[in-house]
């Protein structure tokens, strides 16, 4: 089948002039792809290009068909209808206006007769089944916003999607169940996602970085397994030519100290007169010319063997990974880390958000904290944390912790991030500050970044190294949603940090690869709407 969207050496830069891609040259057919890369790498950049809302640097590319887009950040307009955010409210109208003998010709001639049939069948496979259209959008939760809009694209049948994170802010059923309506969407797709699950459904990855597109048959778990058969083969190509050029030096190095002997023995004997000078100047001519070519062949040994070297860095991306032993927390194993009984709670005014849960952490433990949006769960941990105060039951606190919220609100954003670390941790030196903030990547200038200026992915890392590292390393350590919005590089890293953690972990994510790669141990699962908690 013809390629649906076609990139022909696409560039692009900021208007700083920051090139974020060169010279891409791929294609996009009728298959699900992945489109991976670190924040900032030109993901949702290349997928404006794609749209026309941005020029080219260089290059160019085409469209074939129709696409469907779902944005990242999905905000219904003022007084917008679900019909409005689903794109099909001026369709259904005319569908109403030809019901009610008031049609005109065109309405007849424009008229989508099949239109409510795909609604319905759409809606049903993102679980809104029987959602009332006419609905003020604004009334929708965030993932229902998401998964109404994607039934919209659904019932459009566009011949490819773009979808720019399409399951951040859904809860697990909800990223469950967009994994299975692109699972089995037969149709082209570009997904821009960090979610594993979902790319689990992908034919193929593309991962944009610093070498350009490339392109990973397959869905996410088979790109995992070559990549790093490709890395291990970049570095040992690297490394052969790195021994390559030593070698190549050792000898042209021995073939000169051997020349400049023998042109040494040339000289004595010629300078002892002792055979004709016929004979001594063929002698040296023979030298002369033997030399030039000797330094000809070590110059293109020497070229070549720097040009491998060369052509296998390049096939290298250096990134910098985290990787290191945290100081001990100091827990011990039946230590009561936090106990909750029979806790409920509700704002004012307001329906109770929680209520009668209880639940026990001893020791090192890792807890998570699951259920649908809406359940709690944020509430609950904060309960944990000391930052709100229950309704009725009690809370025991038997352990230094440690809250990180999904904004790193205890950074703030008026200072550096040494500032920020010194600010939380007094008793650090400049010095220790900045060691501390090195291993976790933050080096040199790149401790002076203003924390108002740092991505999510980036605030995170700096908060981990502030309470891991800081003057007393908490014993319990509790975080909301500490994946969320991060790329699979920075999440990589959030795992590597929090599997070298020694105390009890209370995390709320929905992210089951996250979940598993640090050890969740025990989870609770609260109902929606103040049911009570069940551990699981």
């Amino acid at each position: 089948m013809p390629a649906l969207i076609t990139l022909d050496g696409l560039s692009y830069s900021t208007p700083d002039g920051r090139c974020l891609f060169e010279d891409l040259t791929l294609s996009f057919g009728a298959e699900r792809t992945g489109l991976v890369g670190r924040n900032g790498v030109g993901k949702s950049t290349l997928l404006r290009l794609l749209l026309g809302e941005l020029p080219p640097t260089a290059g160019a590319f085409s469209v074939r068909g129709r696409l469907g887009v779902l944005r990242q950040a999905l905000i219904p307009p003022a007084g917008a209808t679900v019909a409005a955010l689903m794109g099909v409210d001026t369709a259904l109208s005319r569908l109403r206006r030809l019901d009610a003998g008031e049609g005109t010709e065109d309405d007849v001639a424009e008229a989508d007769w099949t239109l409510e049939t795909r609604l319905e069948q759409a809606l049903a496979d993102v679980d809104l089944a029987g959602l009332d259209l006419e609905r003020p959008a604004a009334s929708l939760s965030g993932g229902q916003v998401t998964r109404a809009s994607l039934a919209g694209l659904l019932a459009a049948e566009p011949d490819l999607l773009i979808l720019d994170e399409p399951t951040n802010n859904l809860d697990a059923a909800a990223r469950d169940l967009v994994a299975e309506v692109l699972g089995r969407w037969r149709g082209g797709a570009i997904v821009v996602s960090h979610d594993r699950t979902l790319l689990r459904q992908m034919d193929r990855i593309v991962e944009l970085s610093s070498l350009g597109a490339q392109v990973f048959g397959g869905d996410y778990d088979l790109y995992v397994r070559r990549k790093a058969e490709a890395e291990a083969a970049a570095a040992r190509e690297l490394a052969d030519a790195e021994k390559q050029v030593a070698r190549v030096a050792r000898e042209v190095q021995v073939a000169a100290e051997r020349k400049q002997r023998k042109d040494a023995a040339g000289k004595r004997a010629r300078s002892k007169n002792d055979a004709p000078k016929i004979l001594l100047d063929a002698r040296q001519q023979r030298a002369e010319t033997s030399g030039a070519r000797a330094l000809h062949v070590a110059d293109r040994l020497r070229a070549e063997a720097s040009e491998a070297l060369a052509d296998a860095d390049a096939k290298v991306e250096r990134v910098r990974r985290l990787a290191f032993d945290l100081p001990p927390s100091g827990l011990a194993a039946g230590k009561m880390v936090a106990e909750v009984d029979d806790v409920a709670f509700g704002w004012p005014g307001g329906l109770p958000v929680l209520k009668g849960v209880s639940l026990k952490i001893v020791g090192p433990e890792r807890v998570a904290v699951s259920g649908p949006n809406g359940s709690g769960k944020t509430t609950l941990i904060r309960l944990i944390a000391g930052d709100l105060t229950p309704t009725t039951g009690r809370i025991t606190r038997g352990a230094k912790a440690a809250f990180l919220d999904q904004q790193t609100a205890l950074l703030g954003d008026d200072a550096t991030l040494v500032a920020a670390f010194r600010r939380l941790n007094p008793r650090a030196s400049e010095n220790a500050a900045r060691a501390a903030l090195a291993r976790f990547l933050f080096r040199n200038t790149a401790a002076e970044k203003p924390v108002a200026a740092l991505s999510g992915g980036e605030r995170l890392r700096a908060a981990l190294a502030a309470v891991l590292l800081g003057d007393e390393p908490p014993q319990l350590l509790i975080l909301d949603e500490p994946s969320n919005h991060l790329d699979l590089d920075s999440i990589g890293a959030v795992e590597a940090a929090l599997a070298g953690y020694d105390g009890a972990l209370l995390v709320v994510s929905h992210d089951r690869d996250f979940l598993a790669a640090i050890g969740i141990e025990r989870e609770i699962s609260l109902p929606i709407k103040g049911g009570k908690g069940t551990p699981a």
